[in-house]
């Protein structure tokens, strides 16, 4: 197995991606590796409600809270659909070794188990790929 020095993490806003932004910091905490917090603006979209800079903000907000050392993570803000912008992450100048992303998004198919955009990665990706359930998908024992 490769040593993961970064993690790429799909971030729309939602929840769910949220959840997946603290179990990716969770990870790179102990690994001493680097996190980016991508979001992927489409064609016809923008960032609603989501300036750059309340991104910024709850990224690193999440980070001190999780531990890990500001200077360790970064926003990305790319023009695509979400997932072509991830599997790109996976090449320089990201260069992730791991991508990690919410099962559901702000999508349009919310009764859905996983999102259109993790069910296209699982196909797609290029490196390791980490689907983190929500808290409701959890089903308990």
């Amino acid at each position: 197995m490769t040593d993961i020095r970064t993690i790429a993490v799909g971030f729309d806003g939602s929840p769910d991606s949220e959840v997946a932004l603290v179990w990716a910091l969770d990870l790179a905490a102990p690994l001493g590796a680097r996190v980016v917090a991508v979001h992927a603006r489409g064609l016809l979209s923008r960032l609603e409600g989501w300036s750059s800079s309340v991104l910024e903000s709850t990224v690193t907000r999440l980070a001190r809270e999780h531990g890990v050392s500001v200077g360790d993570v970064s926003v990305c803000v790319e023009e695509g659909d979400a997932c072509s912008v991830l599997v790109r992450c996976s090449r320089p100048p990201v260069d992730a070794d791991l991508l990690v992303v919410g099962s559901r998004g702000d999508g349009k198919h919310p009764g859905l188990l996983l999102g259109s955009t993790s069910l296209e990665l699982a196909q797609r990706a290029e490196v390791a790929l980490v689907i983190v359930p929500s808290a409701h998908d959890v089903v308990s024992p």
